[in-house]
């Protein structure tokens, strides 16, 4: 005859079927808890500039103090060109396995002539992005051209604990490595040199 400890431990079929379905419906919250799944955050990045602020710099008018005063600092300034001021900003979502997805972009070029004062604002967004692709040539460098057998034996005789104490700089090794040369890397001398 079970007792009343045994009755209490058994749960009908429903009451099963229910715990059942609770565990499975808190392990699927569970694991998409953390994922966002539901949805991406976005996160702000580089000068977030209002459109309010940089439409009150009037070309001819304003000047660079101005366009501190209501916009802060520049992003960047042009590479050659130090009157042209880039201020960037963006909206990026995070992307799986991959880059930042870009959701919003604004770019704002303030240019300037040798005095200081604006000359010319343009804004540039999405649309207006030019996508740049890699190139696959190699870029040949200036240097020492070694063969297989330096760079294994490139290291043999340069490092000697026993060099500071014989008189000459000792014999075992020398400035040199083992082809007699004493120039490039590994090899004793001062590395790649330009002329």
């Amino acid at each position: 005859m079970p007792t009343r400890a045994n009755a209490a431990i058994r749960l009908s079929p429903n009451r099963t079927r229910r715990l059942r379905t609770l565990c499975l419906a808190g392990g699927v919250m569970l694991l998409t808890s953390g994922c966002s799944v539901f949805r991406a955050t976005e996160m702000p990045r580089g000068s977030l500039i209002e459109a309010e602020d940089y439409k009150q710099l009037q070309p001819g008018v304003s000047n660079r103090a101005d366009a501190v005063d209501l916009l802060g600092s520049p992003t960047t300034k042009a590479t050659f060109d130090d009157n042209t001021w880039i201020y960037i900003s963006m909206v990026t979502v995070p992307v799986p396995a991959s880059f930042p997805g870009i959701k919003k972009q604004q770019v704002v070029v303030l240019n300037f002539d040798e005095g200081g004062t604006l000359r010319s604002m343009r804004t540039l967004n999405k649309k207006d992005r030019k996508n740049v692709g890699m190139r696959g040539d190699i870029t040949p460098t200036p240097g020492t051209k070694i063969n297989v057998i330096q760079e294994i034996l490139g290291n043999v005789g340069r490092y000697n604990p026993m060099q500071n104490m014989m008189g000459n700089g000792g014999s075992f090794g020398g400035a040199t490595g083992p082809m007699g040369s004493n120039n490039g890397p590994g090899h004793g001398g001062a590395g790649n040199t330009l002329p």
